[in-house]
């Protein structure tokens, strides 16, 4: 059972190096698409505000590594730094008023309204009560320059634990046993530009676009040599291939490469908060999506399966190259905006974050559990999009979301199609 009885203090003002993933996003940073990371949790009922205020407060003195601020720093500064706070700067828990569109205005400023790095946490939570069903919509709004989704999560548990009172501690996990050896399929060259996702009907309107779906988690036969996460990634795979090909794409001919977040982090009190995913790219040439989807998963069960157990610093080795502190970090700064424009060719086509299954209950004891949990990933250009998926209470929870400047609404609702029509197939054609 998680301990919650006496929450570490962080000491004020100790300051921390930004970590290199903190880094590079800090440097590319710009307004017009914020790097936000939105939770959203539909709860079973309402909450009492004051109560989960305090809860909620007490959660961050729990981790004490988010309650964080960028402390000022000199363009001749070696590197930027993390100030630790020993208090919120500002209250981290809103609850706006219950209007018609108050669900839709929440999810708005979640893409569009980034926490601002020198306010100590970098995170937002919003509680929208909906008065027509009476329960609560959890909206956790994270500046991801300063930490990723399932850390705020371990956050939100803590928080649900100390307000009602239940364990909210991940069940165990059996040992998984080492995957079978296969025999090496060899990936395309990672000097080949990929293929981009085609231009649909940009919206005028800057930021990202979201769009919000629950469908059923696929079936994977009991022994199957692929996992629920490589379904999804060929439904991925398979939906872009298709998008592109309807879209006259010029490209066709080239490989699709999608980033895949990996996550080793333990999901207990000790889980270590902050940037903590690295991540690596899955590959396929067109032959290779045209094959049949047994032939598919099986390709991709053993190259996720490589990816997953070669060690690789969190971005690559440029990456890590790129934050060493050998010049002042504005130079650095505005070298890695030069690089990051150059390699916009060879950027992966999309990103596919699959959270897995919610390890916590969420729990808030009178004020509801959690039925449904969806996350989005940022979409800046040049992928223009990403999808990211959770499974609830027995249900995918999906969220797509897109950069204005590729997309448009009624594009996202056939990419939705799409990828339910191809994660179906998944399972129909499953051996």
């Amino acid at each position: 059972m998680t301990t919650l009885d006496h929450p570490t203090r962080s000491p004020r003002g100790k300051r921390i190096p930004f970590p290199t993933v903190d880094e590079i996003s800090r440097h590319c940073l710009q307004d017009r698409e914020p790097e936000t990371v939105h939770i959203e949790i539909h709860l079973t009922a309402t909450l009492d505000p004051t109560r989960l205020t305090h809860a909620f407060t007490t959660a961050l003195h729990h981790h004490p590594r988010i309650l964080m601020r960028e402390a000022p720093h000199h363009w001749y500064s070696p590197r930027y730094e993390w100030e630790l706070t020993s208090a919120p700067d500002t209250p981290p828990v809103s609850f706006p008023a219950r209007t018609p569109d108050a669900l839709r205005e929440a999810r708005t400023r979640s893409l569009t309204d980034a926490p601002p790095l020198t306010t100590s946490p970098p995170i937002r939570l919003e509680a929208v009560e909906d008065p027509r069903t009476r329960t609560t919509v959890l909206f956790a709004t994270i500046n991801h320059t300063a930490l990723d989704g399932p850390a705020c999560l371990r956050v939100i548990a803590t928080a649900a634990e100390l307000y009602g009172g239940r364990d909210n501690s991940p069940p165990p996990t059996a040992p998984q046993p080492p995957p079978a050896p296969r025999p090496p399929q060899d990936p395309p060259s990672p000097w080949s530009r990929p293929a981009r996702v085609s231009r649909g009907t940009p919206d005028p309107r800057p930021g990202n676009g979201l769009l919000v779906t629950e469908l059923p988690v696929p079936h994977r036969p009991k022994g199957a040599p692929y996992t629920v996460n490589d379904q999804l990634m060929v439904a991925t795979a398979r939906t872009i291939a298709d998008w592109n090909e309807e879209h006259g794409a010029h490209h066709t001919h080239r490989p699709l490469r999608l980033t895949m977040p990996v996550d080793d982090r333990p999901r207990d009190a000790t889980m270590p908060i902050g940037n903590g995913t690295r991540l690596v790219e899955l590959a396929y040439t067109p032959q290779e999506l045209r094959t049949p989807t047994p032939t598919l998963l099986r390709l991709t069960a053993t190259r996720t399966a490589a990816l997953k157990s070669k060690p690789r610093p969190q971005l690559g080795h440029c990456a890590a190259l790129l934050t060493s502190p050998y010049a002042p970090v504005a130079w650095r700064a505005a070298a890695t905006r030069a690089l990051r424009t150059a390699a916009a060719p060879w950027t992966s086509t999309t990103l596919l974050s699959n959270i897995g299954r919610i390890p916590y209950a969420l729990d808030f004891g009178d004020g509801g559990r959690a039925h449904a949990v969806w996350f989005s990933a940022p979409a800046r250009t040049p992928r223009g999009l990403t999808f990211t998926t959770a499974s609830t209470a027995g249900r995918l929870h999906l969220a797509l979301r897109w950069s204005r400047t590729l997309l448009g609404p009624g594009d996202g609702a056939h990419l939705r199609d799409l990828f339910e029509q191809h994660l179906h197939a998944t399972q129909e054609e499953a051996p």
